[in-house]
């Protein structure tokens, strides 16, 4: 039986990722030993699982089957592990989650670190990258993302938090310049403003019984595509910003940056975890998730 699983996961990750050197990456094994373990498969089976040429990697007909019911077999361990699993109150094995760069920095590192913390067997790998991700090619157990997620074919969803925005200044520039009452006030105030690629990214609030986005974009010269850096403009009483409570909190409690307009409702940005679905969700992935959602709430407020 150990003969038949060996090297079975090595194979569905290089049709997954599309190649050897990819599969090892994701397993960390080297492209040599992928290559090995694929090579012990069809010895042992007598068949060609790939066609492979100098510039692609695809299946023979007799590998697409055996993919399809490898994929099988591993969800079935998998399944049985998870069933294991929640017997028990100590999770264990290897964690992959995304998450943006800096809210995954500041916010989501410090609450999965906390949980490695606590389940010694429990294997934890964080990768910050503001790009989507596909959950399945890339190998990932989890992904924190917000705003719209698409269809989210295969995934389950969870509501983990909510992002809400806010305006700042600092003391400096408000000793000069005044503060701004209400919205319309802001025309007539100095922005430091989120643009990429051309693109200005409005401020917008909820307004109205309906809560229609109205824009209140003051006039801006400076436009960075960094929030962070955005905000150490606003500390250096550059102009005003919108930014998310989340990377500002600690300047508020600080007094280096001020809200501002705190009457005025706040546009919210639902962040969600992802995870692929299955019939028994790992006690790994449970953790994670149960602590996220406990703590990010108290993470994304002023």
């Amino acid at each position: 039986m150990a003969e038949l699983l060996s090297g079975v996961d090595v194979f569905v990750a290089a049709v997954e990722a599309g190649g050897f050197a990819a599969a090892g990456e994701r397993l960390h094994l080297t492209r040599s030993a992928v290559a090995k373990a694929i090579a012990r498969i069809e010895e042992r089976l007598n068949v060609r699982l790939f066609h492979r040429t100098t510039r692609s990697l695809g299946l023979t007909e007799d590998g697409q089957v055996y993919y399809e019911r490898c994929v099988r077999a591993l969800e079935e361990l998998r399944a049985g592990e998870a069933a294991l699993e929640s017997g028990r109150r100590e999770a264990a094995g290897r964690l992959r989650v995304s998450a943006p760069v800096l809210f995954g920095r500041r916010c989501v590192a410090p609450v999965l670190a906390k949980v490695a913390a606590q389940h010694p067997k429990l294997e934890l790998e964080l990768s910050l990258s503001d790009r989507p991700v596909d959950l399945f090619e890339d190998g990932f157990d989890l992904a924190i993302r917000g705003g719209n997620i698409g269809d989210g074919a295969g995934l389950m969803t969870r509501k983990i938090g909510v992002q809400r925005m806010a305006i700042c200044g600092a003391p400096t520039y408000l000793a000069k310049h005044g503060r701004p009452k209400r919205l319309d006030d802001l025309l007539r105030h100095t922005g430091i403003v989120y643009g990429r690629a051309g693109h200005i990214r409005t401020w917008e609030f909820p307004a109205g019984e309906r809560k229609a986005l109205v824009e209140a974009t003051p006039p801006s010269r400076l436009r960075f595509d960094d929030v962070e850096a955005i905000a150490d403009a606003a500390e250096a009483g550059h102009g005003l910003a919108w930014l998310p409570c989340w990377l500002i909190r600690d300047r508020v409690r600080s007094g280096t940056l001020i809200p501002l307009l705190r009457d005025v409702p706040s546009i919210e940005f639902v962040t969600y975890a992802l995870w692929p679905q299955t019939p028994h969700l790992p006690l790994r992935v449970r953790f994670a998730l149960d602590a996220l959602t406990a703590a990010l709430p108290g993470t994304t407020d002023l």
